[in-house]
C-alpha cells in the first residue's frame, strides 16, 4: 500500500508549474490567503542559501548537498531538480504532513519535478501557469532586478523549455494564461473547485 492510498481521494494534491515570472507564486499566495484551512503548502527542500526574509521550515527546508543526496538515495523524495546550480526537492514527509492535517497539498515545482511526479503514485491534478508571452516574462523578470544578466538569460531559456512542455497536450490538466490576474485566479479557483468538489 502506498503512503497516498490511505488518503481520501478528494484530497488529491495539486501540482503547479510555470516559468519564473509567470505569476504562479502570486496566484498561490492569494489562494492561500483566502482559503488557509483548505490548502497546505508542501515545503520544498533546497540547497540554496536563504534569501532575505525567508524562514527555514516555512519557505523552504534549507539543507546541504550531502544531506540531501543521502536522503534522495534513501528514497525520501518524490521529486528533485537542479535549478540554477542548486538542488530542490519535495519530500514524502512534506506531502504527508499537509494531507494528515486534512488539507489539499499544493506542490509548486519545476518541469523536471513534474516529470518525476508523473512516475510516482501521487496522482495529483496538474496545472500549468503560462505567461502571456516570453517578452512579457522577460519584462517581469527584469523588473525584479534580482539577478545578473547571465542568470536572467538562463531563466529565460529554461522558461522557453517549460512553456514548450506546458503546451504539449496531455502534460497538464489545465493551462492558465496569466494575462489578467483576476481572470487567471478565477479560472484557477473554478478548476480546483470542480475537480476536488470544493466550495471556494
Amino acid at each position: 500500500m502506498t503512503i497516498y492510498s490511505m488518503f481520501h481521494k478528494g484530497l488529491r494534491p495539486l501540482v503547479l508549474c510555470g516559468p519564473s515570472g509567470s505569476g504562479k507564486s502570486t496566484l498561490l499566495k492569494k489562494l492561500f490567503e483566502e482559503h488557509p484551512d483548505t490548502f497546505g503548502y508542501s515545503v520544498s527542500h533546497t540547497t540554496r542559501a536563504p534569501r532575505p526574509g525567508e524562514e527555514n521550515g516555512k519557505h523552504y527546508h534549507f539543507t546541504t548537498v550531502d544531506k540531501m543526496q543521502k536522503q534522495i538515495k534513501e528514497g525520501e523524495f518524490i521529486e528533485t531538480a537542479v535549478f540554477s546550480g542548486n538542488m530542490y526537492g519535495t519530500s514524502k514527509n512534506a506531502v504527508e504532513a499537509v494531507q494528515l492535517a486534512g488539507k489539499v497539498c499544493v506542490l509548486d515545482i519545476e518541469m523536471q519535478g513534474v516529470k518525476q511526479v508523473k512516475q510516482s503514485s501521487l496522482d495529483p491534478l496538474y496545472i500549468f501557469i503560462m505567461p502571456p508571452s516570453i517578452e512579457e516574462l522577460e519584462r517581469r523578470l527584469r523588473a525584479r532586478r534580482t539577478e545578473t544578466e547571465d542568470a536572467l538569460q538562463s531563466r529565460l531559456s529554461a522558461a522557453r523549455l517549460e512553456i514548450e512542455y506546458g503546451e504539449k497536450p496531455g502534460n497538464f490538466d489545465i493551462v492558465i494564461v496569466n494575462d489578467n490576474f483576476s481572470e487567471a485566479y478565477e479560472k484557477l479557483k473554478e478548476f480546483i473547485a470542480s475537480n476536488l468538489d470544493l466550495k471556494l
